[in-house]
């Protein structure tokens, strides 16, 4: 899976050999600079062509062997992800060089949805040391249980990209991975009764989604191997078969030992699989001025 591509640093990830961490070198990032300033903000957001400008601007630079290589990963049950970062921090990068960055990245590999919480093709939100949000997102010192994203929409939700933009006075908050071919109990929960079934997900107010979706928990893929649609805070179980179900597919998870925990520097984005990778934080250390910013962008894949 390891390519060599000018530019760029490819190397397996130290915790697993599933995730690929790319490092893009000084020279890549100072070349797109000029590309990333002709497009301020405000037109990625209202002209979604030019996202696909700035992503072939990145590709560019690769002999158009970054797309292919991303598109291969991601899609590769055996990796199905990958890390991508600036090799170093430079003082011409800043919030918004990440944000361009993650864009050129995401329209390598397909489409984003709309994000409705944010009104936009992504969304940025901060975790502080205070939050009366509706969720786990933004709650510094709740673990965020491993899920997967778009489990309460109707848009197909291919994969996920998390970027983080900015952390100060942070201490704990890694990173929380999971293969679901390397979990424990996959095959035991795969087949359970209630697996199949169709649960109902909701969503809280700030999601902004007026509807509920239907859906099992898992499905499989083309060939037969399971797939995972799940977070803990948003299924109604219709009954006590379901909520138990839900209950040990909750324990199950969470207690694995093969979970991969990781700090990403800020300027990391990290790009998944959404069928087979699940993902969560652990809780922050308290600490009165904490803050950290991230980035989402989720979407399907290109239809060749």
């Amino acid at each position: 899976m390891i390519e060599n591509i000018e530019g760029f640093e490819i190397n397996f990830n130290e915790n697993s050999k599933r995730i690929i961490n790319i490092d893009i070198s000084d020279e890549i990032l100072n070349k797109l600079i000029f590309p990333f300033n002709k497009f301020d903000i405000t037109a990625l957001e209202y002209k979604p062509f030019t996202r696909f400008t700035i992503a072939k601007s990145l590709d560019d630079l690769s002999d158009n062997k970054l797309s292919k290589f991303l598109n291969k990963i991601i899609r590769d049950r055996n990796t199905g992800c990958f890390i991508i970062k600036p090799n170093k921090l430079i003082s011409k990068i800043d919030e918004i060089f990440l944000v361009k960055l993650s864009t050129a990245v995401a329209h390598l590999i397909g489409t984003p949805n709309h994000d409705a919480m944010a009104g936009k093709y992504y969304a940025r939100f901060h975790v502080k040391h205070e939050d009366k949000s509706d969720s786990y997102l933004r709650k510094a010192y709740t673990n965020m249980d491993l899920h997967t994203d778009g489990t309460y929409v109707k848009e197909k939700t291919d994969w996920l990209l998390m970027s983080k933009l900015e952390e100060k006075n942070v201490e704990g908050g890694e990173t929380a991975m999971l293969h679901l071919d390397d979990w424990e109990h996959c095959d035991e929960l795969f087949n359970d009764p209630a697996a199949k079934e169709d649960f109902i997900w909701g969503s809280p107010k700030s999601k902004n989604i007026d509807y509920k979706v239907e859906h099992p928990v898992f499905s499989s893929d083309q060939n037969g191997k399971p797939q995972i649609s799940y977070i803990d805070q948003f299924p109604e179980p219709k009954n006590m078969k379901q909520g138990t179900f839900l209950q040990k597919l909750s324990d199950s998870l969470e207690e694995s030992n093969n979970k991969i925990i990781t700090k990403l520097p800020v300027g990391s984005s990290v790009v998944a699989n959404n069928y087979f990778w699940l993902h969560g934080r652990k809780p922050f250390k308290e600490n009165k001025d904490l803050s950290r910013e991230l980035l989402r962008i989720r979407g399907s894949f290109f239809i060749n």
